[in-house]
């Protein structure tokens, strides 16, 4: 049992559960704001800087805290004080950015001889080693502490090593490294905005081995890749959170969508291994089982999150397992030894595209069970009628675009997707609580605007690249209220054993129809929870800058604080050494995709 959190999901294989229970569903109403630790980096993109999110989750290790921030700098803590201990800087060039923010979602640790080594992945490209007692670069590791995990160079080209220098590097990053990497025995493991995974040595930094999404003639994913779209693949390999099994030498990893995101006319077939859970050998990076969860995606319907490595019953027994959330609202299953599904998975017919050149699957895996957990469509009678003016926009948004649902693809004329791009269970994921075999997972109701147009400089091509769709958040612009009625977020959870939803509940309020007496409608949420042994899962993700704790059992919201900004992170909490209190901790950053305020709080939590 541990009371730190030595791992950005809690634990190495992302169950995100602590078996602390001083915070519990009778006291949490009396929980305080024990401290907050501010970075002093907050940027809305309208000067030099990029602009900034904070949605990092921090780790617990042997009394100190860790974090990193959306300038990639790494900070150790006093956990208990929010007191800073130490500072590292990599001098990233904050001007650039990749999907026009700058975020780092955590930092990794490894503990060796010479005590704690801190991984830290940067906007730029670099893995850094640190020196967990100072917050030095160990000099032994690479090149001064670092190692240039790879940038995307003219036409494509990955440079690495040597070849990243300064004058071959591009105008904007393509390599930048977003979440945690991860720590197998010796190794370390990264992935970010790539076109490749990779695995170094944690002493030395040198390359143990690398997968490529570029496949080679002999690889047994190639054929499912037919036109010139295999040879262009500069988009990542896998972005979010990799998990591990150390007592099975094993990794698990989501891959990212092929590009173009939303035109396949030059890359038919189903494009594995695109859109797939990846189980492989951590020593060597090759494939123990793969399977792919979208078809020749044009949806962008990557797997966003970190599979969550968990255990669950079966027949009287008890099953290594790993579940996997998707942008699509729907939960996928899997004997993580076998790849084999614990619930049936259906390949069912889907609706086909009328874009010239295009060429969809005719199919699409469904999971039988659990159910979905996301909205799949607009609906018969998808008006928001929340208010009368809120209709009324809704109404002509409607009789302007095809009500799409769950895989209508995108067209010339438009449709309204559901879910969107961000959608389902995004970057947050779930958690899982092992001993009730309940589930938790966040989603977004909302959906997107999908209309193709031609490339001005090839007619015959359509959206070849994403400058040229037209993908609007289908909303009204002005409050970012849905079109679609609410609840526009929930939380729930999900019976593995039973493949059944065992509660739902929305998520989050917006304060200008609460002010008018309308709740329950749910807020745009992106980020994840946590459960604990106290009967609580506790979440920010809300685009309303609140904090809030659930009665893991029932969905009951048991306790509700406003923070800085909106927490798109996933908290954390451990016990306090000294004072023996148990903390919960959030990033209040705001920003993301769906939020235009701004915060830098690390905010803690404790009973009084």
């Amino acid at each position: 049992m541990t009371f730190d959190w030595p791992s950005w999901g809690g634990d190495e294989g992302g169950q995100r559960f602590s078996p602390l229970d001083q915070i519990n569903t009778g006291n949490v109403k009396t929980l305080v704001r024990a401290w907050t630790y501010r970075t002093g980096e907050i940027s809305d993109g309208s000067g030099e800087i990029a602009r900034t999110t904070f949605e990092c989750t921090p780790l617990v290790l042997d009394g100190v805290m860790y974090i990193s921030t959306p300038f990639c700098r790494a900070i150790a803590l006093n956990p208990e004080t929010g007191a800073e201990l130490w500072s590292f800087d990599p001098q990233i060039d904050k001007s650039l950015q990749r999907n026009w923010m700058l975020i780092n979602r955590g930092v990794a640790a490894w503990k060796g001889d010479q005590g704690w080594r801190i991984f830290l992945g940067t906007m730029a490209g670099d893995l850094w080693c640190l020196d967990a007692a100072t917050g030095k670069p160990v000099e032994t590791f690479g090149q001064g502490g670092k190692v240039p995990h790879g940038y995307m160079g003219p036409k494509g080209r990955v440079l690495h090593g040597a070849e990243a220098s300064p004058e071959n590097l591009p105008t904007e990053w393509e390599g930048a490294i977003t979440s945690a990497p991860a720590i197998i025995g010796d190794l370390v493991v990264v992935g970010g905005q790539l076109p490749f995974l990779r695995a170094y040595a944690v002493r030395t930094g040198q390359v143990v081995w690398e997968r490529s999404k570029v496949l080679a003639p002999d690889d047994p994913d190639y054929t499912s890749w037919e036109g010139p779209g295999l040879a262009k693949q500069g988009s990542s390999f896998s972005w979010a959170p990799i998990s591990v099994d150390s007592q099975r030498k094993m990794i698990f990893a989501g891959t990212d969508s092929p590009t173009p995101d939303f035109y396949g006319g030059e890359r038919h077939g189903d494009s594995r291994p695109c859109n797939s859970i990846l189980a492989l050998d951590a020593m060597t990076g090759k494939t123990i089982w793969q399977y792919q969860i979208s078809h020749h995606d044009v949806w962008d319907y990557d797997i966003p999150s970190q599979p969550n490595l968990i255990t669950v019953r079966r027949e009287g027994r008890e099953v290594p397992a790993v579940a996997v959330t998707t942008k699509q609202g729907m939960l996928f299953l899997f004997n993580r030894e076998t790849g084999e599904p614990l619930f049936e998975i259906q390949e069912r017919p889907v609706p086909q595209s009328a874009v010239p050149g295009e060429k969809l699957s005719p199919t699409q895996p469904f999971p039988v069970a659990p159910p979905p957990y996301a909205r799949q469509g607009a609906g018969p009678d998808g008006l928001n009628r929340v208010t009368p003016e809120l209709e009324a926009l809704a109404r002509k948004a409607f009789s302007e675009y095809k009500v799409g649902h769950l895989y209508d693809p995108p067209s010339e004329e438009g449709v309204i997707v559901f879910p969107n791009t961000i959608g389902g269970g995004a970057w947050g994921g779930g958690c899982y609580d092992p001993r009730s075999g309940l589930y938790y997972v966040s989603n977004s109701n909302v959906g997107s605007l999908m209309k193709m147009v031609r490339s001005k400089e090839n007619p015959s091509i359509f959206a070849r690249v994403t400058d040229n769709f037209d993908n609007g958040r289908f909303w009204d612009n002005r409050t970012r209220i849905p079109f679609t009625p609410p609840p526009w977020s929930t939380l729930s959870a999900l019976d593995l054993n039973a493949g059944s939803l065992a509660w739902q509940t929305p998520l989050g309020i917006v304060d200008s129809l609460a002010a008018q007496g309308i709740s329950n409608t749910g807020s745009i949420s992106i980020g994840g929870g946590i459960v604990t042994a106290g009967g609580l899962v506790f979440i920010g993700a809300s685009n309303d800058s609140r904090f809030r704790a659930f009665d893991s059992a029932t969905g009951a919201e048991l306790w509700v604080a406003e923070i800085d900004g909106s927490g798109h992170a996933v908290p954390m909490t451990y016990l306090g050494r000294k004072t023996g209190k148990q903390f919960v901790v959030i990033a209040a950053g705001g920003g993301n995709k769906f939020n235009n305020q701004f915060a830098d709080a690390l905010v803690a939590f404790s009973l009084p």
